[in-house]
């Protein structure tokens, strides 16, 4: 069953996931920002194998230009279901949402194979736009709506391209701004043994939640453990 192509035909829109690494105490990086690693090589390859079932990822610029993120798919074909030679392996689509353009020409994701699209407000630099181009990127244009882009313009726009199933992967500011916007519809947090302390950075940022009243409600799908790790999976 395939949860993107039916939610694709029903909303014109694809099946959203948001992927999370935290540790015990809810932590995703120290307050340097150094995040490498949170969790066990296990629970990464599982990402890879979230990453192969997905047609597009998306991130903020903020995580590109701070990690360099390749965001493709990584893991040999031998571990990955139903792909039985590399020319079978199709990489998702990259997706980064980049509201000023301030995209690093040099991105490790330009060189990469696999396609590249940078969604930036309407008012953003054509100048930056030709030379993303001229580096083989598409670039995409969307109002924006209290100085962000719009998530649901750009769910529609990715679901016209073909988009069956997308993964978050991204900072505690776009992953809170997608959950308070409604379009996620499963979450994958992936939480490690360890603790991290009061000072780290938080999973998600989501300004406007103050009271008890206020609180963004999931309910637990499924629970495993990934090597030394806890997968919990939630859905709205």
């Amino acid at each position: 069953i395939n949860p993107g192509f039916f939610r694709r035909m029903r909303e014109g829109r694809p099946h959203v996931r948001c992927k999370l690494a935290m540790s015990l105490d809810g932590r995703t990086a120290m307050a340097s920002g150094e995040s490498k690693w949170i969790t066990s090589d296990a629970a990464r390859n599982d990402v890879q194998r979230l990453r192969a079932r997905s047609s597009a990822i998306v991130t903020g610029i903020e995580t590109v230009l701070a990690d360099d993120p390749s965001m493709n798919v990584r893991l040999p074909i031998t571990r990955l279901p139903g792909v039985e030679h590399p020319e079978y392996l199709r990489q998702p689509l990259r997706v980064v949402l980049d509201t000023r353009l301030r995209m690093p020409p040099r991105a490790r994701m330009l060189t990469l194979p696999g396609d590249t699209l940078v969604v930036c407000g309407e008012s953003a630099s054509r100048s930056v736009e030709s030379e993303l181009r001229e580096l083989g990127a598409d670039v995409l244009r969307l109002p924006q709506l209290g100085g962000r882009l719009e998530l649901d313009q750009l769910l529609r726009q990715l679901a016209e391209r073909q988009v069956n199933e997308v993964l978050i992967e991204s900072g505690p500011t776009l992953a809170g701004s997608a959950l308070a916007a409604g379009i996620i519809d499963e979450l994958v947090v992936y939480m490690a043994p360890h603790l991290m302390g009061d000072a780290a950075r938080g999973l998600v940022r989501m300004p406007g939640v103050d009271r008890m009243a206020d609180r963004f409600e999931l309910r637990f799908k499924d629970s495993r453990m990934v090597g030394a790790d806890l997968r919990l999976l939630l859905t709205r």
